[in-house]
């Protein structure tokens, strides 16, 4: 990708704020011109070049560039001379003097907006950034999680984000200004003298291949330095979400040495990075000096000698707008430093958002807005890589009714369970849903269908109100406390400072793993969903919090089709059907009563938890 791919992809939304910026940098351009003009008539008035005798020549004479230079070049001459000849030259000087003064103020002013109309283009195309690479890790299935860091996708969105901000903004400085100012600096060197020109251009290109090897690996390096932070990233979430593992295993200092290893890699790659980053400067300073200085022995050269179509004066007004050819040439040199270390962040940033989604949307969806009749898994097979987790799966879950689903870790429960909301896309076999397979229907509108507690209870760090009216649009304050009443949280949500408007901390980290629990519930009750899905909704509790909680998932339940994953045998007794899994295969299925006589699996799971 290069910069005008950049510009294609970022700034069609922007087309104003370009338009403006090209439009006041070549005004500051123009009025850097005219300000270094006025060095010439000091230069003469304090050397006493005077040119006297001077006639004023009519515009309409100049039929081509060089008579409009020259005529140019008599007029001012000729103006000059008369405010001399009337005024003196001291008050002449004045004149010239606040001329000098005004061209600058315009050239500073018309410069200042000209950048002034990119920052809405540099604060836009991160918000757009930002936003789009949010809505994609949003609507990314699960299984892409497994694989990929969560450190290294909040690396992607926050400093490599801000590595293309930094990327875009030289990159328009780049187009914008810069150019700009060279172009038109070079088409004045033309017209004052040809000869002195063509010799400085036959100087730069040397120059430029002095900076393109020095950043010849500069964008390795950064993309290097952008999956270092990634990885340091990921190590702080590990250390913060397992500090109290750390700390009960005095491990302290096997993470501490860890963390120290890998923050010693990252500051050798980054002394790389900067090192080469920052040579582009003194290397493009040390360059334009020895472009000057020759350019002055070759000018000076011509000049002694008579064969120079300019005057010692115009010289050194034809030094100063080269020199200022130097500063926007410098800044170009760094801002293509700038873009490639922006380029291997947008790659980073372009892993996430070309990442293919496992679970695309049908092309023409089935709508589905009521569950009338049955839930059906029909000779489904699934595999997560190269092992199958499931096989050969055969199981109806008809409306109203409770299954439950039990067996040692690893056998495929949650996996099982996992599948019906599209979690993850049915390999071999289907899913039904009143006889229409869930491929068929919209992501959306089959998880509006169905409600999830979990064993761990998702909460976010927000209000009482806002967590239990969680993706239900407009639900009143009476509706979150009659959730909240049915899921027995209502009473420790009012004994808070602020009542539903208190705040829960980060992942309900104020309340006890019973109230976390319920909340969830009150969630899954105010959504009100026909397909309910308990995934060891109770394993974490203590006897009394389960106690609570059951209680409100029998309230949840009522009247609900219900499927249900447990360890603890004793909450699902009362299922209609309870499915024994054993290394992905339903091994045993029935009531409890009715599996106990089978003597079999599940009589072995009963066993062991009353042991």
């Amino acid at each position: 990708m290069n910069v005008v791919s950049i510009f294609r992809r970022f700034l069609p939304g922007y087309k104003r704020y370009v338009g403006l910026s090209l439009f006041f940098n070549f005004l500051s351009a123009i009025f850097s011109l005219f300000s270094f003009a006025a060095i010439i008539p000091i230069l003469q008035m304090l050397f006493g070049m005077r040119t006297a005798g001077l006639e004023y020549q009519p515009w309409s004479t100049a039929d081509s560039l060089s008579a409009i230079v020259d005529a140019l070049r008599n007029n001012l001459n000729w103006w000059i001379e008369n405010i001399i000849t009337i005024n003196g030259p001291v008050l002449a000087l004045l004149y010239v003097a606040l001329f000098l003064i005004v061209m600058t103020a315009f050239k500073v002013g018309a410069a200042y907006l000209g950048v002034r109309n990119t920052i809405p283009i540099r604060t836009g195309v991160v918000r757009d950034i930002r936003n789009q690479l949010y809505r994609k890790i949003v609507s990314l299935p699960i299984g892409y999680f497994t694989e990929e860091r969560k450190g290294d996708i909040m690396s992607r969105m926050t400093s490599d984000v801000t590595e293309v901000e930094i990327s875009i903004i030289n990159a328009v400085e780049m187009i914008f200004k810069n150019p700009m100012l060279i172009l038109i600096y070079l088409i004045v060197l033309f017209v004052m003298s040809w000869q002195m020109t063509v010799f400085v251009l036959l100087l730069l290109p040397i120059s430029g291949w002095l900076i393109g090897r020095l950043g010849k690996n500069l964008k390795r390096d950064s993309s290097q330095a952008q999956a270092q932070q990634g990885e340091l990233l990921s190590q702080l979430d590990e250390t913060l979400g397992g500090l109290r593992i750390v700390k009960a295993f005095n491990a302290e200092k096997k993470v501490e040495e860890r963390f120290a290893a890998l923050n010693e890699k990252i500051r050798a790659t980054f002394n790389g990075l900067h090192s080469r980053y920052h040579l582009a400067f003194p290397s493009s300073e040390f360059t334009g000096t020895v472009v000057i200085a020759l350019l002055l022995w070759f000018g000076g050269m011509l000049i002694l000698n008579d064969n120079s179509t300019i005057n010692a004066a115009e010289f050194i007004y034809y030094l100063i707008i080269f020199y200022s050819i130097i500063t926007p040439a410098k800044d170009l040199s760094r801002a293509m430093y700038g873009v490639r270390k922006g380029m291997a962040a947008l790659e980073r940033i372009d892993k996430v958002m070309d990442a293919e989604n496992t679970t695309p949307e049908p092309d023409r969806p089935v709508e589905l807005s009521r569950f009338e009749k049955a839930i059906e898994y029909r000779n489904l097979s699934f595999r997560y890589q190269n092992d199958w987790v499931l096989r050969d799966i055969n199981l109806t879950i008809r409306k109203g009714t409770t299954v439950a689903l039990v067996g040692q870790s690893g056998s495929g429960k949650t996996t099982l369970i996992d599948l019906l909301p599209k979690f993850y896309l049915v390999e071999e076999g289907e899913i039904l849903i009143d006889g229409v397979n869930i491929r068929d229907i919209r992501a959306h509108d089959l998880r509006k269908l169905i409600g999830n507690v979990n064993q761990e209870a998702i909460l976010f760090n927000d209000s009482f109100f806002n967590n239990i009216a969680f993706g239900v649009e407009n639900a009143t304050q009476e509706q979150v406390e009659e959730a909240a009443k049915i899921a027995n949280a209502h009473d420790f949500i009012i004994a808070t400072e602020n009542g539903y408007q208190s705040t829960i901390g980060d992942r309900g980290s104020k309340l006890s793993g019973g109230q976390r629990q319920r909340i969830s519930i009150a969630r899954a009750i105010l959504k009100n969903p026909p397909v309910l899905i308990l995934d060891e909704a109770t394993s974490a509790l203590d006897t009394e919090s389960e106690k609570m909680v059951q209680e409100a998932l029998d309230h949840l339940m009522e009247s609900r089709t219900t499927l249900v994953v447990a360890h603890r045998l004793s909450t699902i007794k009362k299922a209609d059907e309870i499915c024994v899994l054993h290394e992905g295969r339903i091994v045993e299925r029935g009531k409890h009563e009715e599996l106990m006589l089978l003597n079999g699996y599940y009589r072995k799971l009963v066993d062991m938890q009353s042991f």
